[in-house]
């Protein structure tokens, strides 16, 4: 295949400031960092020879991260938290500053807690760690940024915390893979870019930036001119054994920022994707760990559906991390990525040839497993090369705060032709290696295949590493049972009175001086409970020892079923989580009767909740939820007891949401009641014990409570695996080429390249068709699921 420096010049400037960049600056050397062994070793390295500034801002970080798990000679701590409190002690003019997303509860159990307060570890007023959380209700910051000295800098992918380190090799069984509790993790790939000069400097301000605008002023002014940092620091931070793999050049700084308060959104990175989608001339190679974005697959369907479209591969993890991302950024992924293909195949085998996605297969881990794929890279032919922490989803194209580094195709005829070279070099590099060949090898067969795709299946070896076609398994029960993209994918921040807009009924909203009235009410009530815990001896009669005796005094009563029925029955209306009030039931009135309590309270409050939501109709749950959540109740209704268990299993909603949803969907009752009962038990039964050993664990503790309460632990871990394994796609992908496949059809199954019909024999539509040039900013932010 001719290089496109060789056949035609290419048209100057698609990286365009105040467009889809923020800056366009020069950098003395650009590298890319494969894995997280070669970016950890070169940021020790550059760590160790900061002298003024180091700012790390993250989306998650864990200071027992080892960055170098085989050793280093340096005589500096291993994990990170030690290493940055050593370099500040060790250099009295250096100050740390690292910034952390105020992450949401549901990631809490996989964070470290207390990271700054570590014990035994001195404190140092110049390491500062922060934790940011100004941004839209829902959004997460989400760059992976390190600058030192403003003069060296990291951008990609990777997060300094547990579980990211790994080797191109990517070993099924590699010792040093380990997290900080010693556990071995599954092979993980990603990617960074190591770069400085101005580049690096302007990302200093970036950084800068967020400190401030989290609420952390600077305590001093740090100096700006690289003559004021040449004369602080003689020493290169650059790390001696990383050989850039370009050399004076223009990198173009992208991101993502979401409106929030009086600042306007900024949607460069999303601008970015589009340009170099709508400039592709052969190709389009993404790997990325999601592929969700409405707006990027409408603008790559477009580019597709031209008689001389470009190919487009996506190389993308199998399965997403955990049920839950399987659940929904999985579904969503399997749901595009379906549309996609049926939207092609009806213009033809040459459009549906032209794009095709794959997961990195390893020998040696299970069949249906295939490399954990998390970094966020594209190149646009051999003209352009994109990395940073933007995903192919919504949420990275408006709603998160996003980073992305880009060089293109500049300068003479020489310089573009180096700059071709090395962006080809670097797309060969990721293929290579997770086809298992040399970067050589790769050029050679898309030269002597003139295709991308060609190449691939040219170098795919069965049984060993390749890179394996993918059909992400579209499941009906959670492709219908999981919201639109709105909800876990959305594509700009979703205000309070949106929500109130999408879920409340008019004739439900309280004027605004009704509401104020009540929340006066609400904070004179609380202060006044304040005082009187203060000041009077309520303190001492509302303690855990009184709650249980009153808990036990209504175990005394002659109508105590009936006061525990009522208990769940009302809290459940008042929207109190039901498996708290299941393992209170435990906890008070032990394994037996709090279970029978448990189950008979949560069937009357589900049997209520249906039948409020039968008394509200159809029409008003269209009212209330607009008439997607209608189609989803169809499709539930249609799946009847199988698809209501489910929903009890992996509860993705409020409990009593999902029973007026049931109620006034066209589910029956007898389907409802039965799903209800099989998708409960397990967890009533499972909790009731757990809760009940847990107290006679810790009232009467013996050696014999302990085994008890760690068998029914056991049980509990066996059981969410034992579902895990259950509703965890089995497509099994083999070494033979795709098979083809018509137009989905009503009731095709998983395989199905569409959405189920609807009643009537009416399909989804397919994707759109939009212009082929591009998608406007303004049409980017209007697209909602189709």
């Amino acid at each position: 295949m001719p290089s496109p420096i060789e056949s035609d010049t290419p048209p100057p400037g698609l990286l365009q400031p105040g467009r889809n960049c923020w800056r366009l600056e020069h950098a003395d050397r650009f590298k890319l960092l494969i894995d997280a062994a070669d970016y950890f070793r070169a940021l020790r390295l550059a760590l160790l020879q900061a002298r003024r500034s180091v700012h790390i801002l993250g989306w998650d970080l864990d200071s027992r991260t080892v960055l170098v798990p085989d050793g280093t000679d340096d005589g500096l701590p291993a994990q990170l938290g030690d290493l940055l409190h050593a370099l500040v002690e060790r250099e009295p003019g250096l100050h740390i500053r690292v910034l952390n997303w105020d992450y949401a509860m549901l990631y809490a159990l996989e964070r470290e807690w207390m990271m700054a307060r570590k014990p035994g570890r001195a404190r140092n007023k110049r390491l500062r760690f922060r934790t940011d959380a100004r941004h839209p209700v829902g959004a997460s910051h989400h760059q992976k940024i390190v600058v030192i000295d403003d003069r060296l800098a990291f951008v990609g992918g990777l997060d300094l915390t547990r579980c990211r380190w790994d080797t191109p090799a990517h070993a099924a069984e590699n010792p040093l893979r380990r997290d900080p509790d010693d556990k071995p993790y599954a092979p993980f790939h990603d990617v960074q870019a190591m770069v400085d000069g101005d580049v690096a400097r302007a990302l200093g301000e970036l950084a800068r930036r967020r400190w401030l605008l989290a609420g952390y002023a600077e305590r001093r002014p740090q100096p700006r001119e690289a003559s004021e940092w040449m004369e602080l620091n003689q020493a290169d931070p650059w790390p001696a054994e990383f050989e850039p793999d370009l050399r004076d050049l223009r990198v173009g700084i992208s991101r993502t920022e979401p409106a929030y308060e009086d600042r306007p959104g900024v949607f460069e990175v999303r601008e970015l994707y589009l340009d170099a989608i709508a400039g592709a001339r052969e190709q389009l190679f993404f790997e990325n760990q999601y592929f969700t974005s409405n707006v990027l697959a409408e603008a790559i369907g477009a580019r597709l559906r031209e008689a001389d479209g470009p190919e487009v591969a996506v190389i993308s993890p199998q399965t997403q991390s955990g049920w839950l991302e399987q659940a929904t950024m999985g579904a969503l992924r399997a749901r595009i990525h379906h549309r996609l293909k049926s939207a092609l195949e009806t213009h033809g085998p040459e459009a549906a040839a032209r794009y095709q996605m794959y997961c990195p297969h390893l020998p040696g881990l299970e069949d249906a497993c295939c490399l954990n794929v998390h970094s966020k890279v594209f190149a646009m032919d051999d003209r352009l090369f994109s990395v940073g922490s933007a995903n192919m989803s919504n949420r990275s194209m408006g709603f998160d705060t996003e980073c992305n580094l880009s060089i293109e195709v500049q300068g003479d005829a020489d310089k573009q032709r180096e700059v071709a070279q090395a962006i080809a070099l670097m797309r060969n590099r990721l293929l290579a290696e997770h086809l298992g060949v040399t970067p050589a090898a790769v050029q050679q067969a898309m030269d002597e295949q003139a295709g991308l795709h060609a190449a691939i299946d040219r170098l795919r070896r069965p049984q060993q590493r390749e890179l394996r076609p993918m059909d992400p398994r579209l499941i009906p029960e959670l492709d219908a049972l999981t919201q639109d993209n709105a909800v876990f994918d959305p594509e700009r921040p979703v205000s309070p009175d949106e929500i109130v807009d999408a879920y409340v009924p008019r004739s439900a909203r309280k004027p605004v001086p009704r509401r104020m009235i009540g929340l006066g009410v609400l904070a004179v009530a609380l202060v006044a409970f304040a005082l009187a815990w203060r000041f009077t001896p309520l303190r001492d009669w509302i303690n855990l020892s009184s709650l249980i005796a009153l808990a036990r005094s209504v175990d005394q009563m002659p109508f105590t079923p009936a006061i525990v029925i009522a208990a769940f029955v009302v809290a459940g209306m008042l929207m109190v989580p039901i498996t708290i009030l299941i393992a209170v039931a435990g906890v008070v009135f032990g394994p037996v009767n709090g279970g029978l309590y448990a189950t008979a309270g949560v069937g009357l409050s589900a049997l209520l909740g249906f039948g409020l939501g039968h008394w509200l109709g159809h029409d008003a749950l269209r009212d209330m939820l607009g008439p997607r959540i209608n189609n989803l109740s169809r499709r539930f209704a249609q799946r009847g007891i199988a698809a209501m268990a489910v929903i009890r299993l992996l509860p993705i909603a409020p409990f009593t949401v999902v029973n007026v949803v049931a109620g006034a969907s066209h589910l029956g009752l007898r389907d409802y009641l039965l799903g209800t009962l099989i998708g409960m038990a397990p967890g009533i039964v499972l909790t009731v014990v757990f809760s009940h050993n847990l107290a006679e664990a810790i009232r009467h503790p013996s050696l014999q409570t302990v085994l008890v309460l760690a068998a029914v632990t056991a049980a509990l871990m066996l059981t969410a695996f034992g579902l895990q394994k259950l509703l965890k796609p089995r497509n099994k992908v083999g070494g033979d080429a795709p098979r083809k496949s018509g137009p989905a059809t009503a009731g095709s199954g998983p395989s199905g390249a569409s959405p189920p019909a609807e009643p009537g024999g009416r399909r989804d539509d397919p994707l759109p068709r939009i212009n082929a040039d591009r998608v406007s900013a303004e049409h980017a932010v209007e697209v909602r699921q189709a």
